[in-house]
């Protein structure tokens, strides 16, 4: 007698969101199963991975990070333009670190124009993400829908405390809104209602779940993401079916583990290659949880992660 594998069955589908325009652009969601269960249901659109490019110098990363683009870190375009044109990076995601108030401050009016420039010079779709102070996000990310009126980036992080101002400006300029919550399935669901009431269309919600680095606070967010797609496809919560990104890479690198020398910690290995797998590891859980978009740093990382979908998605 032939084993038959035992199949769940799915009443529910992810929603499909486009992400940019134009030839590059790039459709995630569309699952009909959990995540990679090729053998239950259908998956669309294999996970996508950006590449990180920082609006100012970073000044703590390890030098492991650093390296690949010394060249370029004091040049937000040029460091875009390396991550396409090097690394084939499929998506940017632009950092507005020097925004942030507690740091250089910069205005909404310069961070608008530094997006406009990276947006204007690479053919991919391109994600900006606020310093994650809700009040000058709120400034900060109204201006870049506004000023980059038409290009359909994805901008965030929207949180509770700002959605209101920041989906306006995604209605108005139809930019993509990613609805930020921390690490609660129950938050991720409220804040969806409370754009979707707004009258930010369906198709321009993506979910950020709030990431954990590999051993720290990873298992919480996998376990927020997996109640997430069970409540989705099997539970039938429209307000849970949207594709999830995890801005992932600085959770990983500013870790111990990733940040201490080889000479300061000998039997830890090689610093460049355990930063590498950490970040690597933590990509490919966070696919076996669900993750439709991820943020990412070091192209070695990257290139172990793009081998792990394309195995997983093969037929």
């Amino acid at each position: 007698m032939a084993f038959e594998i035992p199949k769940v069955t799915y009443t529910g589908k992810i929603r499909e969101v486009t992400l940019g325009k134009g030839p590059k652009a790039v459709t995630v969601g569309g699952e009909t199963s959990y995540p990679f269960h090729l053998f239950e249901g259908a998956m669309p659109h294999p996970p996508r991975i950006a590449m990180e490019v920082y609006d100012t110098p970073p000044e703590e990363w390890p030098e492991a990070a650093l390296e690949p683009f010394k060249d370029v870190a004091k040049d937000p375009v040029a460091w875009a333009k390396k991550c396409v044109q090097s690394y084939g990076a499929e998506l940017i995601a632009l950092q507005l670190v020097s925004t942030d108030p507690n740091g250089l401050n910069r205005s909404s009016d310069e961070a608008a124009q530094t997006a406009k420039k990276v947006a204007s010079a690479v053919d991919v779709p391109v994600i900006v993400w606020g310093s994650g102070n809700a009040d000058k996000d709120a400034d900060v990310l109204r201006k870049v829908a506004e000023t980059c009126d038409g290009m359909n980036l994805v901008i965030g992080p929207v949180v509770e405390g700002n959605y209101k101002q920041v989906g306006a400006g995604a209605i108005a300029y139809k930019h993509t809104a990613i609805a930020s919550t921390p690490i609660d399935i129950n938050l991720a669901k409220q804040l969806n209602i409370l754009l979707g009431n707004l009258g930010v269309p369906d198709g321009q919600i993506i979910v950020d779940p709030t990431t954990g680095g590999l051993g720290y606070g990873i298992e919480y967010t996998y376990s927020v993401m997996e109640r997430d797609r069970m409540a989705a496809l099997t539970q039938q919560d429209e307000r849970l079916q949207f594709p999830i990104l995890c801005n992932m890479a600085k959770e990983i690198w500013k870790t111990k583990e990733a940040k201490t020398k080889t000479e300061d910690a000998p039997t830890l290995g090689d610093a460049k290659k355990r930063g590498i797998l950490l970040e690597a590891v933590t990509a490919v859980v966070l696919l076996l949880a669900g993750a439709d978009v991820l943020v990412m740093r070091h192209p070695e990382a990257i290139k172990l992660v793009r081998e792990m979908i394309a195995d997983f998605t093969a037929k």
